[in-house]
C-alpha cells in the first residue's frame, strides 16, 4: 500500500498560520512524488516540478506575509484532472491528439483555487477525454487493481497522500467511483454548483466539477471555495435515510449489498432513522437514455477535431462518438427532458417518505483487478443524469481488503446539508478515513 495521511484542512491551517513551512512542505511533497509516482502514476511527468514550485512558494509568500492576511488555501499544492485548462500546463486529456489543438482559457475551478491561495502541484492523469479508454495510474491500496475512472489519477493522488485537494468531473460516475475505489471522500456538486469553464467537456448536460480529499472537514473547505454561493450551516439533527429498493440497488454485488447493509445497522445503532422506498426499477432505461444524451453530446463536442483526427481516438472514445453521430435532434431533446423529470420524481418521492438522503453503495464492489478496465458506475448513473448532489464516504472494506464506499444523495442544490450530514455519517466510520493512515 502506498498511503499517507493528508487531511486538507490540517495542512491548510498549518500553512497558513506559518506552523508548517511552506517550502519544506514542497521539498516534502515533492520527495514524495519522485519516491512513489513512478508506481502509482497518479501525476503526469513534470520536467523543473520542484523548482517551479519554489518559485511559486516566494512568490506566495511574498504577497502574504502576514499569516492572519493569509487566504483558506495559502500554498496548499493541488491536483488537477487533465481535462482543465491550467496557465502554464498543457491539456492532453489522456488522448493521442496534439495538445496545441487541445488549448483553452484557464478553468474557473482552477482560478478559484489560485485565487484562494492553492498551487497547483500539477495535471493527473484521466481516461481519454474522460470516458473508458484507461490511462496507466494504479490504486494506491493494490497496484494490481484500478483506481477506477475517469478522474483516476486525482483519486489515487489523493488516497496516496501526495496532495490534499484534487479536481475531478463526473459524466457518469468519475468522482464517486473512484473515490469509493481508492478510500477517499469524493464530492459530486448539485449539477452547475462549480463552474466548469475552461473544462474540455463531455457532455454539457452531464458534466460535474468536484473534487477529492481525504476527510468530509477537509472537502467542505474545498466546497466553500469552489460551490457558487455557499453558505456556512449548522444542522443539529440527523438525517432520515432512505433506501432506493429494487432494480437499481440489485446492481449491486452480493458482496457489496452484504456490507451495505452492515453500514445501514451501524447508522440505526447510532440512531439513524431509515426509510425504505421501491424505485428505479426503470433503471434500464435511464441508462439507455443517459447514453444516448453523452454519447450525442461528446459527438457534438468533437465534431470539429474528430473529423480531422479520428485516428488518433482510441476504439472506445471513438465508437461512443460514432454512436452519438447517430442521435437525432429529438431524442437528446428527450432526454435532456427525461433529466428533470427523473430528478422531479426522485425528490418527489424523498418528501413524500420524509427523506432527507438518499445512501447507496457506491459502487457495485471493490476496485477490480487490473488497470484495463476502470470498473462500473451503475451505482452513480441516476444521480448524475438528475443533477443531485452527491459523495463518497469510505466506510467499509472488501474481503480482498480493498475499500467499500458509502454514497450519500441530496435534493438538488441540499449540498451544504449533504456535506453537513457527511460528516457525521463519516464519524460512524472512524475506521476507514484515510485521513487515519
Amino acid at each position: 500500500m502506498y498511503l499517507h495521511s493528508a487531511p486538507l484542512a490540517d495542512i491548510a491551517g498549518k500553512l497558513r498560520s506559518g506552523t508548517v513551512s511552506l517550502k519544506d512542505y514542497i521539498n516534502n511533497t515533492c520527495d514524495m512524488i519522485e519516491e512513489v509516482d513512478h508506481k502509482l502514476e497518479a501525476f503526469l511527468p513534470e520536467t523543473g516540478r520542484r523548482d517551479r514550485l519554489l518559485l511559486e512558494a516566494e512568490n506566495l509568500l511574498a504577497a502574504y506575509p502576514e499569516p492572519s492576511q493569509r487566504p483558506p488555501l495559502f500554498g496548499v499544492l493541488i491536483g488537477v484532472k487533465d481535462i482543465y485548462h491550467a496557465d502554464g500546463f498543457e491539456t492532453r486529456a489522456g488522448s493521442r491528439l496534439d495538445p496545441g489543438v487541445l488549448s483553452g482559457s484557464e478553468a474557473d475551478t482552477v482560478r478559484l483555487l489560485k485565487q484562494a491561495g492553492a498551487i497547483v502541484l500539477g495535471k493527473t492523469v484521466t481516461t481519454e477525454f474522460a470516458y473508458f479508454e484507461s490511462g496507466p495510474t494504479r490504486n494506491p491500496h493494490n497496484l494490481n487493481h484500478t483506481p477506477g475512472g475517469s478522474s483516476s489519477g486525482s483519486a489515487a493522488a489523493v488516497a496516496a497522500g501526495m496532495t490534499p485537494l484534487a479536481l475531478g468531473t463526473q459524466t457518469i460516475g468519475s468522482i464517486n467511483r473512484p473515490a469509493a475505489f481508492c478510500g477517499v471522500v469524493g464530492f459530486k456538486p448539485s449539477y452547475g454548483r462549480i463552474p466548469t469553464g475552461g473544462l474540455l467537456y463531455f457532455s454539457r448536460s452531464a458534466d460535474h466539477a468536484g473534487c477529492f480529499t481525504q476527510d468530509v472537514e477537509g472537502m467542505l473547505l474545498a466546497a466553500s471555495v469552489l460551490c457558487h454561493d455557499w453558505r456556512e450551516i449548522k444542522v443539529n439533527y440527523l438525517p432520515v435515510l432512505g433506501i432506493p429498493r429494487g432494480k437499481y440497488l440489485d446492481q449491486a454485488t452480493d458482496e457489496a449489498l452484504n456490507a451495505f447493509e452492515t453500514q445501514v445497522a451501524r447508522l440505526q445503532a447510532e440512531g439513524y432513522k431509515v426509510q425504505e422506498v421501491n424505485t428505479l426499477d426503470d433503471i434500464g432505461d435511464i441508462a439507455l437514455w443517459h447514453r444516448k444524451l453523452v454519447s450525442a453530446e461528446l459527438a457534438i463536442e468533437h465534431a470539429e477535431l474528430y473529423s480531422r483526427f479520428s485516428e488518433l481516438y482510441r476504439p472506445k472514445t471513438a465508437e461512443l462518438i460514432e454512436e452519438g453521430l447517430l442521435v437525432d435532434k429529438k431524442d437528446l431533446a428527450e432526454a435532456r427532458k427525461r433529466q428533470k423529470n427523473l430528478r422531479d420524481r426522485l425528490e418527489t418521492e424523498m418528501r413524500q417518505a420524509g427523506i432527507d438522503l438518499w445512501i447507496t453503495p457506491a459502487a457495485p464492489g471493490p476496485a477490480p483487478a487490473g488497470i484495463e478496465a476502470t470498473g462500473d458506475p451503475a451505482m452513480n448513473l441516476p444521480w448524475t443524469n438528475t443533477g443531485l448532489p452527491s459523495v463518497n464516504i469510505p466506510a467499509g472494506k472488501a474481503q480482498n481488503g480493498l475499500p467499500l464506499g458509502l454514497q450519500l444523495i441530496a435534493p438538488y442544490m441540499g449540498d451544504e446539508l449533504l456535506l453537513s450530514w457527511a460528516k457525521g455519517v463519516a464519524n460512524v466510520f472512524p475506521d476507514y478515513q484515510s485521513y487515519r493512515v
